[in-house]
């Protein structure tokens, strides 16, 4: 069986049909689903393997065994950290479209709690990693589509913060990756500083201390003085300035909107007004 056809074919079945299909073929389709995973292909990759896996988790296609059988090889080395650190080659779809299939059985996960406590514990020690060590932040990228690492990345974040098990212990890991995913050398232009501030609004629905974000935000407008300090005016100063700003500009009227964190819209507002000064 070809995967795309039967993808397709899949698309089209009723809810039955597709029980059925599952119970005879699913294992099969399963592997060949994550096997082609990070297809350059966009119809593939994008608009089948990706919505049927949110088509199978929704419908609760899936067992047990299957949902922690995909749990463990997406956030395995081969898929969510699949040469992680490469610019401009094709293992970023690999990397992208395994945190969303995750943050997906994550959110699942949340209704369910049928994945394994220690493989859990394990995965929510080690988030962080990802959007600190992913240095591919295209984009659409032409002819093979979106491969969008970062948005990605954040969106698992924020889905990590959500679930029920997720010890807030491990936040500041999350935070400092949050720090430096603005200093890659380039300013975003795919709408990332709104996916990366949900990290954020995920820990202030779990009653994170506002004076740890306060903290945060502190540490982030510290890290322009220490790049003047070391590095000087560069190039790098001026992309990580921009995008850092573009972030917390976002975040302010996010947290002005919703009526949330008083305290930590006026740290916010103080340091961009402070640099947006010293800019200009």
């Amino acid at each position: 069986m070809d995967i795309k056809n039967t993808l397709q074919s899949f698309s089209t079945m009723t809810y039955s049909a597709r029980q059925q299909f599952m119970v005879q073929n699913g294992d099969w389709m399963l592997q060949e689903m994550l096997t082609h995973i990070g297809s350059p292909d966009t119809e593939l990759r994008d608009k089948l393997i990706y919505r049927t896996f949110i088509d199978i988790l929704s419908d609760n296609l899936l067992s047990t065994e299957q949902i922690q059988y995909l749990f463990d090889t997406a956030i395995s080395d081969d898929f969510l950290y699949l040469n992680i650190g490469e610019e401009m080659t094709d293992s970023v779809f690999t990397r992208s479209f395994s945190a969303l299939l995750v943050a997906s059985i994550l959110a699942k996960d949340a209704e369910l709690l049928i994945l394994h406590d220690d493989r859990l514990q394990i995965f929510f020690q080690k988030i962080g990693r990802f959007l600190l060590l992913e240095k591919d932040t295209r984009g659409y990228v032409q002819d093979k589509g979106w491969a969008h690492s970062i948005a990605h990345g954040a969106d698992l974040a924020a889905m990590t913060i959500k679930h029920p098990k997720f010890d807030l212990q491990h936040a500041p890991l999350i935070l400092h990756a949050l720090k430096l995913v603005t200093w890659k050398d380039i300013v975003f232009v795919n709408d990332e500083e709104e996916r990366l501030i949900n990290i954020i609004e995920a820990l202030l629905d779990r009653n994170y201390s506002e004076e740890a974000l306060i903290e945060f935000v502190e540490q982030v407008f510290d890290k322009f003085e220490m790049h003047l300090v070391t590095q000087g005016y560069n190039d790098a100063f001026f992309s990580g300035r921009t995008c850092t700003l573009n972030v917390m500009k976002t975040l302010y009227f996010a947290l002005k909107m919703n009526n949330l964190a008083p305290k930590l819209q006026n740290t916010i507002y103080g340091q961009v007004a402070k640099w947006l000064k010293l800019g200009a």
